[in-house]
């Protein structure tokens, strides 16, 4: 049985009157939304004892294990239930980064009938706009004009907003330091694409270390 499954009181969550309970599924990285789901008790009893996701289909009236046929695992990190213990909040690492039957890494990838990508934490919104500068440059854009210069102009950058930071801090003006530091980290952004590493990678490093 997995480490989490003894925080999961399977018999005191409160399901609907079908014997359901609604699950959101995240990525425990950076937090984007990837779909929900149902689980009854024996699909989260299942949930909890293998540490893939299982639910229950309403429409076929079983039980289906996430990315069995796909290979699109879903493996949990964690599980929390809501104050009314009525909903639950599961934490997977999404294996192929797809959980969406349609192809697209979240279920919730529509507005106004658009593909767009869900929202995630900010740092990782920021490297997907800075990724798309890559990749579609345009000659306005600083992100394109840094990555343009490569490694000389980026890091030659890093070392200045660096400078800015420990000078905020000595100052210790926290506006300073807040600004400072945001600075630091779009630059480090910048060359973080410029080397082709996901800042996925970054995150499951400081997980690691955690």
């Amino acid at each position: 049985m997995t480490s989490f499954a003894s925080a999961v009181p399977v018999d005191q969550i409160r399901y609907n009157d079908q014997g359901l309970v609604p699950a959101i599924v995240q990525d425990y990285l950076d937090g984007t939304v990837l779909m929900m789901a149902w689980m009854n008790q024996v699909s989260l009893q299942k949930t909890l004892e293998t540490g893939d996701t299982w639910f229950w289909s309403r429409s076929r009236q079983e039980f289906w294990h996430k990315g069995e046929t796909s290979g699109h695992l879903q493996k949990v990190k964690g599980i929390r239930y809501d104050c009314d213990s009525d909903a639950l909040l599961v934490t997977v690492e999404q294996i192929g980064d797809v959980a969406c039957h349609t192809g697209e890494r979240s279920c919730f990838h529509q507005v106004d009938g658009t593909v767009t990508p869900p929202p995630a934490d900010t740092l990782s919104q920021v490297y997907g706009v800075i990724c798309d500068r890559k990749a579609n440059p345009s000659p306005e854009s600083y992100t394109c004009k840094l990555l343009a210069g490569g490694d000389n102009k980026i890091l030659k950058k890093i070392g200045e907003e660096a400078a800015e930071v420990v000078m905020a801090c000595k100052d210790d003006q926290p506006d300073e330091i807040a600004g400072e530091v945001a600075d630091l980290l779009y630059h480090t952004l910048v060359a973080l694409a410029h080397h082709n590493v996901d800042i996925k990678a970054v995150y499951r490093k400081l997980q690691s270390r955690r």
